[in-house]
């Protein structure tokens, strides 16, 4: 089971930065068997130039849940997955660091995208999801918001999945438990 995750924030990783936006895809290696999508208030003001980024405004969130309310959506739909995402370390780094503020201990097998591309279809000038995703001829719909791009990061994740001769792509995860 892998699940492709994207997010949206009010900022970088680091410091109190929230998100404002989460989409998860469960895949089984084959197709969509679940998926999880919701804007999230982030109990603070989001930046103009984030604001501009997204399209995601003070307004949009005010009445949306917490993250502490959907954090148990995120803990179910992401169990024994791989968490997979277009620059993973920043998606995940964010997740991992809400439900660390709401004292879970989160891990989870990552991959990246953008790492992964670079081996199995080098040669790109860029690996940014939009510029990747033009390249390859994949529907990019609704740039920098979370259903839009991980949605298209399911469709680059099939691909990969397709090119992988090498067996880059792990093909199962052990069930491991880690304590809450």
């Amino acid at each position: 089971m892998y699940c492709i995750v994207d997010v949206e924030t009010t900022g970088g990783v680091k410091g109190p930065t929230r998100l404002t936006e989460i989409a998860i895809f469960r895949h089984d290696g084959h197709q969509i068997v679940d998926s999880f999508h919701s804007l999230l208030n982030p109990e603070c003001l989001i930046p103009p130039f984030i604001r501009h980024l997204t399209g995601i405004s003070d307004e949009m969130v005010k009445d949306a849940p917490t993250f502490a309310d959907v954090a148990q959506d995120v803990l179910n739909i992401t169990e024994n997955a791989i968490f997979v995402a277009h620059n993973v370390n920043f998606d995940f780094g964010f997740i991992q660091k809400e439900l660390n503020w709401l004292g879970y201990d989160y891990f989870r097998r990552t991959l990246c995208t953008v790492r992964t591309s670079r081996k199995l279809i080098p040669g790109h000038t860029s690996y940014s999801l939009g510029k990747l995703c033009r390249a390859l001829n994949i529907p990019l719909n609704g740039r920098h918001r979370a259903q839009g791009d991980a949605a298209a990061t399911v469709l680059l994740f099939e691909m990969l999945l397709r090119h992988d001769a090498q067996g880059l792509i792990p093909r199962s995860v052990s069930r491991i438990e880690y304590p809450h």
